[in-house]
């Protein structure tokens, strides 16, 4: 892999009306002059790169020597108290990670040595903007975060819903959440990302055009925890006893199969349940709906590394499942709730330098950098070296060690020696055969250089490829989330920035933001480091839509009842519901209830005022005729179904229900084919079949032109 060893070599470059200096890998460099001050470390040193980390080689592992990224990561790591800087809203469970086969031949790693073997799992789910208090249905990553107490030690899998990241080197994290997070004189934007400081630097931040293709796509608002990816985002390097490596990405897949919401849904349900993906979970664990994911590997050795296309240590980059499948190794469950939030949901800590014998890192800069910062979290957002002993933290093996004192110690030690080697015969000693020992790799980049290699300067190609992976759907709907994102940027320098990158990614995706966004005038496109690849085919494995559940499993009816409402089709419906594995709940006037035609009382979940359908995968409404017509003046139930129809929902009604479908705006020209009548009880089961492709994407045409 060629690549040049002079961290100096920049050209000037021009994106729209910003120049700077590009380095070998793409990144961007702004230089003092003039009135422009240097930048220090918080000690007063002046600093020469701020863009790459100090590292043995272009492609070598991170220097603990580098004090500038040493001095900048430890105060982005204390920055909150006492909630976490980044995932501060999530929701955890308990489970088990089971193997399906034994993968002795690649890995000594604990869980996977026999078939059937059984680890006990903690996870936390999270979004990444937002503050505790926030929503859960923010535009936004999700934090996928795996803790398996194996045999062996404690190893974290510390991933997102989302396989790649912003940036390529950890030196700039504290520059991105900065620039993500409420702007810092006013407090605000919060849990979002539509605010100018966010698009100012990703503008500035060429290698970060992927990841915005992946948060602009409806990836970003998930139906539910239970329904979405999880990625370990960076490659790994699995080992087995003879001390072969072999690469690895970590993927979990949904057994549920994926899905989202539409942006106009996630609005509504943000105000109408802003714990909705925290309820959601805890509602199906509880109801012994135990979600499930499939953990898959993608398996590669150092000569496809060498030969792939982009740089396997290059977090902004994907290996297309179309290259290299995802090989299914196991299933993890999450089957009981936490006993207490705070306790364990909330004290949970996770550290990428978690790993076991058999599991080893790779070279990848952003990798290196987040094993020092999690670790260096900890202390302060727990307040104590001694976190893992916290009972959630708390490893399921034995633990030895000469580790002393320190606040909160909990462990109480016995005997006089701490330290080895001792003569008193007390304490544990190494181990050289079952220990952890680092892979060893030759390297030939033996100079010390703070620079990017040439390997990672490509950042348009594969955002392009997942554009043109999604549905014309999908598409849109990213369009329209860019429109809407730059259309709350106030400065149109920036606006026109963004729109100068877009060209670069796709020219289609280019001309629908400007066109959403007014610009009459397009800006040159940004100088590529790299021109965009035209020649790498889509990858049906990105859509959500291509690979949805074809089933309606563990999804939610909502069913809107009024008094006097046909008891068999409500009867037929539940038992339908219930067959397919799903939830069904009930939405009344009156949170009392109704009485159905047969005399039988059915309790309400929720009343119509605060049960909007946006809380729902598919509705059926089932009323009397006289229900019917008190409903027909009330806004709560015409924007049930109003919405229901603009969300793409499949919506069934009962005959009676006709002249409320047609004042809620949905009269028979509308009726497409994602309508079901429910003329008789045996109409159920054909609802709930139509029901399994979640929605009806044929009248995103129809809506639109509107």
């Amino acid at each position: 892999m060629a690549n040049t060893t002079d961290p100096d070599a920049r050209t000037p470059v021009k994106i729209h009306d910003q120049e700077a200096l590009r380095g070998p890998g793409g990144e961007l460099h702004q230089t003092a002059g003039g009135d422009t001050p240097v930048l220090t470390t918080s000690h007063g040193m002046p600093v020469a790169d701020d863009q790459s980390s100090l590292k043995i080689g272009p492609r070598g592992p991170t220097l603990m020597e580098d004090v500038h990224f040493r001095d900048k990561i430890f105060h982005f790591d204390h920055e909150r108290i006492p909630e976490r800087v980044v995932h501060a809203r999530g929701m955890g469970a308990h489970g088990f990670f089971e193997a399906y086969e034994s993968l002795a031949d690649i890995t000594t790693a604990d869980p996977f040595q026999e078939a059937g073997r059984r680890t006990e799992a903690f996870v936390r789910f999270s979004t990444v903007a937002g503050n505790k208090g926030s929503f859960d249905l923010a535009r936004d990553v999700r934090g996928f975060a795996v803790k398996l107490y194996t045999g062996a030690g404690n190893w974290d899998i510390v991933g997102n819903n989302i396989p790649v990241f912003f940036i390529q080197d950890a030196i700039k994290f504290p520059d991105l959440i900065h620039a993500a997070k409420q702007e810092p004189d006013r407090g605000f934007p919060q849990a979002q990302t539509a605010h100018d400081n966010f698009w100012d630097f990703i503008s500035l931040t060429p290698e970060s055009m992927h990841m915005v293709m992946w948060i602009m796509s409806d990836r970003a608002i998930p139906r539910s925890f239970r329904f979405m990816e999880g990625f370990g985002v960076h490659s790994f390097r699995l080992v087995n006893a003879d001390g072969k490596s072999t690469f690895v990405k970590f993927h979990w897949k949904p057994k549920l199969g994926m899905q989202s919401v539409v942006w106009n849904e996630a609005v509504k349900i943000n105000g109408a349940d802003p714990d909705f993906h925290r309820r959601d979970l805890w509602d199906a664990i509880t109801k012994g709906d135990a979600p499930e994911w499939e953990l898959g590997l993608q398996l590669f050795d150092e000569s496809f590394a060498q030969a792939f296309d982009f740089d396997i240590l290059d977090s902004t980059k994907i290996i297309p499942e179309e290259i290299v499948p995802v090989r299914r190794v196991g299933r993890l469950v999450l089957d009981r709730v936490v006993d207490n939030f705070f306790a364990e949901t909330e004290q949970v800590a996770f550290c990428t330098q978690n790993i076991i014998p058999g599991v080893d890192f790779s070279n990848d800069p952003l990798l290196q950098g987040r094993n020092f910062s999690y670790l260096d979290t900890q202390l302060k957002r727990l307040g104590s070296p001694n976190f893992n002993e916290i009972p959630v933290n708390r490893p399921r093996c034995p633990m030895h060690h000469f580790q002393q004192d320190g606040h909160m110690r909990m462990d109480v030690r016995k005997g006089r020696a701490n330290y080895e080697p001792n003569s008193w015969n007390e304490g544990p000693r190494e181990d050289p055969k079952t220990g952890f020992s680092s892979l060893r790799v030759t390297e030939h980049e033996p100079d010390k250089l703070r620079m990017r290699p040439e390997s990672f300067a490509d950042h348009y190609s594969q955002a392009r490829q997942f554009y043109i992976s999604q549905t014309p759907e999908e598409r849109t709907h990213m369009a329209n989330a860019l429109v809407f994102e730059l259309s709350k940027v106030e400065r149109p320098d920036i606006r026109l920035r963004m729109l100068s990158h877009l060209q670069n990614v796709h020219e289609d995706l280019a001309d629908a933001v400007a066109a959403g966004l007014g610009v009459r005038d397009m800006p040159d496109p940004a100088p590529a480091a790299k021109p965009t690849r035209t020649d790498l085919p889509p990858s049906p494995a990105l859509s959500i839509v291509l690979n949805g559940p074809n089933s309606f499993r563990g999804r939610k009816l909502g069913v809107l009842l009024t008094d006097g409402a046909d008891a068999d089709l409500y009867a037929a419906l539940e038992k339908a519901v219930s067959a397919e594995g799903a939830m069904i709940e009930v939405i009344a006037p009156e949170i009392a209830g109704v009485t159905l035609s047969d005399g039988m009382l059915v309790p309400a979940a929720q009343k119509i005022d605060g049960g909007p359908s946006v809380l729902y995968d598919a509705v059926a409404i089932l009323t009397s005729a006289e229900g019917a017509d008190r409903l027909k003046t009330h806004p709560a139930a015409l924007d049930f179904i109003g919405d229901a129809y603009a969300h793409r929902k499949f919506i069934a009604w009962a005959p009676d229900a006709d002249a409320l479908m047609t004042e809620a705006g949905v009269a028979p020209p509308k009726r497409d084919a994602g309508f079901v009548k429910l003329g008789a009880p045996s109409d159920a089961p054909a609802f709930l079949k139509t029901c399994r492709d979640l929605r009806f994407w044929a009248r995103e045409k129809v809506i639109a032109a509107v």
